[in-house]
């Protein structure tokens, strides 16, 4: 996919989205799983973490280290969650970017901004874009968040790279996904629930084959330590993962 236009930093007079042209370096199919399980993304959320996943994104976003006025990204977003909980951070005085490389879940987003409309929600600008290539100058946000994006990238090397090169020195990216762990019971726990739990409910929505890749994409992942371990290689100088919800869920925390 082709893409030529330019972004505006500017902010919007009202809620936009707007696209940033650049080719995004990902699977096709991965993508097309992603627009797939759009609609019903945040319900499937919310009855499979019996509402968990809001105070998981609230400790990502607090762990972010965004305050009143910073100019904030919210990498992978998908439907937004994430960055409509730091446009409340920042406030109306801030801007938030959430970007994406699913079509169908910024429309989403860009809905829910209107529908669900706070005055600060017009500090949110959504973009079609690459993680691995970010259409943003050094240096150029307070704080990132990423949530349940970095397991599904096609180089998680190369998106810390992009990650590390726009923060500001002394900021820090929050990236929540779900935990390698290294404890068997803890994996078996995971494991356990995809197969009896959550490709069962999905099923129901028809999204079974969709929700499968959740096992495989967990295994493939990288553990606490490996995450920390990455940071610091390309640049950081803090990291730390925060294993939350018993192990099945983790947060890495690096500072730049």
């Amino acid at each position: 996919m082709e893409l030529s236009l330019t972004l505006s930093y500017a902010l919007p007079r009202r809620p936009t989205y707007r696209f940033i042209h650049r080719p995004v370096q990902c699977s096709t199919q991965r993508r097309d799983l992603f627009n797939r399980i759009a609609p019903i993304y945040d319900n499937l959320n919310d009855l499979l973490s019996l509402g968990q996943h809001r105070v998981w994104k609230r400790m990502a976003v607090s762990w972010s280290g965004a305050k009143m006025g910073d100019c904030v990204l919210d990498l992978c977003c998908g439907s937004g969650d994430l960055a409509f909980l730091l446009s409340e951070k920042v406030g109306s005085q801030g801007k938030v970017t959430g970007l994406d490389f699913s079509k169908e879940p910024l429309s989403i987003a860009s809905s829910r901004q209107q529908l669900l409309f706070k005055p600060c929600y017009k500090n949110i600008e959504w973009v079609e874009g690459d993680a691995l290539d970010l259409p943003f100058s050094d240096g150029y946000f307070d704080a990132i968040t990423m949530g349940y994006g970095l397991r599904n990238v096609v180089d998680k090397r190369k998106a810390m790279q992009e990650i590390f090169r726009v923060l500001k020195e002394g900021s820090r990216v929050s990236i929540l996904d779900f935990n390698k762990s290294t404890v068997p019971f803890t994996a078996l726990v995971q494991e356990w629930m995809i197969d009896n739990v959550v490709v069962p409910v999905a099923a129901s929505y028809g999204l079974a084959d969709e929700y499968r890749y959740l096992k495989s994409s967990i295994n493939e992942f990288l553990t606490g330590k490996e995450l920390e371990r990455l940071a610091l290689e390309v640049g950081f100088s803090k990291a730390r993962h925060y294993e939350i919800s018993g192990g099945l869920m983790g947060n890495l925390v690096a500072t730049r």
